[in-house]
């Protein structure tokens, strides 16, 4: 606690503050008062600007480092089985195309549902542990089994049940993040954990193209479950590092939606929501590039150019993250999310547009890239910072399942308007999203400033 000690004199006024080590003296032949008021607002300064040094020095701790760890390692884990999934339902097992559409839709809407599920477990400081370990040791196992099996049903239902598991971790490795870190390196760690993220959706497509040259497919799902076990490890790692968790009565298990959307947070998961409900799936950028780009270049040579760019796209998010984190440190996260929903709604005009070269679309694609880092770091970091800390896992569990359903609702709407109008259509709809979400949060910004 910093002391002021004036002496008297009759002309010439002495002040003298003392802040830990640091010895602030002042004399001048002024009003005593000014003087004062003058020394006392640099001891201020002096005061609150040592511990933000400390606090950036020690923001990427062992436990941040074994969460990134982890996400990566999943991605890697779970990206090698889905770049693969197709070949095995429809060449090795010879299924239809429709039958990997349904499964894909059950496993995504399970997922969903396990996220809201999962919010309200994770509400337990001691449960969100347990939590995220068993949830990435189920989905590296049951991921990998998918390379055993024989029929399509069994492939749907380790399909499935994977994507449950991956679900309920996600409100857990949330909380769990933001129990290792004060708030004000929040954007920073959720920005370094999304970077890794991103990292092992590079990762994961290569290696699988690796992996099925040298054994083969149904080895190479099998061979997912190494890196899956690992980021398990990874999440013990990083709970290993974590302050002890706090004790609290055990109370039966309900997920708290009311509670969760009063005051600031409620209002920001609504431009959330605008936003999601104009977060078209990826896939469809690359369909959007692959038909571009397929007139005089032939599908196949297209789609490989389209994949090239989705790659740039991974690319740029990943190293968009931190930085977007440490921009929403300094100057706010919803900032920070409106900056990527602008971005978004940008890259969005620019594919209605239309252009037919690689170079004309690789700026929508890095625009993309960048805005889905700043979006998905700020959405975590902002939430991190208005919940209720007893309603943690709530708060996360209610923002992944309004990212993933919002994500299910604007491509299924986007799709239908590219099929009975047109992809500039389509674009126009995702665009009109990302403005509304824009108005809004800026809105809300100036309302909360």
């Amino acid at each position: 606690m910093a002391a002021l000690r004036p002496t008297s004199a009759p002309k010439w006024e002495t002040v003298r503050l003392m802040v830990g080590s640091v010895d602030l003296v002042v004399r001048c032949k002024v009003n005593p008062l000014v003087a004062w008021r003058l020394v006392a607002w640099l001891g201020k300064t002096a005061a609150m600007s040592e511990p933000a040094t400390e606090t950036q020095e020690r923001w990427l701790g062992p436990g941040v480092a074994g969460i990134g760890t982890a996400s990566c390692l999943a991605d890697v884990g779970h990206e090698v089985p889905t770049a693969l999934l197709p070949n095995l339902l429809t060449v090795t097992l010879g299924a239809p195309a429709a039958a990997l559409g349904l499964i894909e839709g059950v496993s995504d809407g399970l997922a969903g549902a396990a996220r809201l599920a999962g919010g309200a477990i994770a509400d337990d400081p001691q449960r969100r542990r347990a939590q995220a370990v068993a949830g990435y040791t189920t989905t590296a196992v049951l991921s990998s089994l998918i390379g055993g099996a024989t029929t399509v049903w069994q492939v749907g239902i380790l399909r499935a049940g994977a994507w449950a598991a991956r679900g309920l971790r996600v409100p857990a490795r949330n909380a769990l993040l933001a129990d290792l870190v004060p708030a004000s390196v929040y954007g920073r760690a959720y920005g370094f954990e999304r970077a890794m993220d991103n990292l092992g959706a590079i990762v994961g497509p290569l290696l699988a193209l690796a992996l099925v040259g040298l054994v083969g497919v149904r080895t190479a799902i099998a061979l997912s479950v190494i890196p899956g076990l690992l980021a398990a490890l990874a999440i013990v790692y990083a709970i290993r590092h974590a302050p002890p968790a706090e004790q609290r009565e055990r109370q039966p298990l309900r997920l708290r939606v009311r509670p969760v959307l009063t005051g600031r947070l409620g209002r920001l998961m609504v431009g959330v929501s605008a936003f999601e409900f104009g977060n078209v799936a990826a896939t469809l950028l690359i369909l959007r590039a692959s038909e571009l780009l397929a007139p005089g270049r032939g599908q196949d040579r297209a789609t490989q150019l389209a994949l090239g760019l989705y790659v740039a796209y991974n690319v740029a998010a990943t190293v968009a993250s931190v930085p977007a984190g440490r921009l929403g440190d300094r100057r706010g996260a919803v900032l920070v999310l409106a900056l990527g929903v602008g971005l978004f709604a940008l890259a969005y005009a620019g594919f209605a547009a239309g252009a037919a070269t690689v170079l004309a679309l690789a700026p929508w694609f890095l625009a993309a890239g960048v805005a889905i880092g700043c979006v998905e770091t700020a959405e975590h970091a902002a939430v991190a910072a208005l919940d209720p800390v007893e309603l943690r896992g709530s708060a996360f569990g209610l923002l992944a399942a309004v990212q993933s359903f919002g994500n299910l609702v604007a491509s299924a709407i986007a799709g239908l308007l590219w099929t009975t109008a047109s992809p500039r259509v389509a674009f126009g709809y995702l665009a009109f999203w990302m403005l509304l979400a824009l108005l809004w949060l800026l809105a809300a910004r100036r309302s909360s400033t």
